[in-house]
């Protein structure tokens, strides 16, 4: 027996342990600390993928584990994040409204339920990732709970925000939007400008990523915008370039 074929597996269980431990801190009025462990299993997913492709691990009971750990930490967990905003905002303690952002994490679940059997989806993306998507949720929620009296706290008091930004992020989670991978890469096919077009939108992303780190660093502005309006900017790159290609 291999010990090794468990070892991408034993990753995925941390990613599904962070995402977990994050929705307990959340619930009790941390969501700061449930966005640390969120990026925690975004690393741990990253890893289990590397490790499983290292090692020649690959195997049907890590790809259903996968999508389950990935509907805790990048669904459940931003949902709630959500909710816990406006649970704790004056006025909405008591209010049903509080519970709509929640719609974010059914919009989870058809993402990944979608992802697990659409054969389009090797390459590239169709439709919002959900880590991607829970890094916007999980940076607002870290930044508005860090920084009361900023504008994402504001924000997040307002009744119509957080369920209209859980209500976008699900439709692009569910939507039929091309999105590119963060791999970078290509093949000498009939598919090379297609490669090149991903590439370039790759690129674009990148050069905004460090242009944020760099002007939040020289603002001595908190290090979580930098996902927050990264991530932001990979749903436009790939909206404009959507909205592109259909005129």
């Amino acid at each position: 027996m291999r010990i090794t074929k468990y070892i991408p597996d034993t990753i995925t269980s941390l990613n599904l342990l962070c995402g977990v431990l994050g929705v307990i801190f959340t619930l009790d009025g941390r969501p700061d600390i449930g966005f640390l462990l969120m990026i925690g299993a975004a690393v741990a997913d990253f890893f289990d993928g590397f490790a499983a492709r290292l090692l020649h691990a690959y195997s049907d009971l890590g790809k259903q584990l996968d999508s389950l750990s990935d509907l805790v930490s990048f669904g459940v967990l931003p949902a709630l994040m959500l909710y816990v905003l406006m649970r704790d905002s004056n006025g909405f303690s008591c209010s049903w409204v509080s519970f709509l952002p929640l719609i974010y994490a059914v919009g989870t679940a058809f993402r990944l339920a979608k992802f697990n059997i659409d054969e389009r989806q090797h390459m590239s993306f169709i439709g919002l990732p959900c880590p991607a998507a829970a890094m916007i949720c999980g940076s607002f929620a870290y930044l508005a709970t860090v920084n009361p009296f900023g504008i994402a706290a504001s924000l997040a008091s307002l009744a119509w925000f957080p369920p209209v930004l859980a209500s976008v992020l699900a439709l692009l989670m569910v939507s039929e939007v091309p999105m590119f991978a963060m791999k970078f890469g290509g093949s000498h096919s009939d598919a090379d400008a297609s490669a090149t077009l991903e590439n370039i939108k790759r690129i674009a992303f990148f050069s905004i990523t460090a242009i944020v780190a760099v002007v939040t660093i020289v603002l001595s502005q908190n290090w979580s915008l930098v996902p927050l309006l990264s991530f932001t900017s990979y749903i436009l790159i790939n909206l404009l370039f959507s909205i592109k290609d259909r005129f």
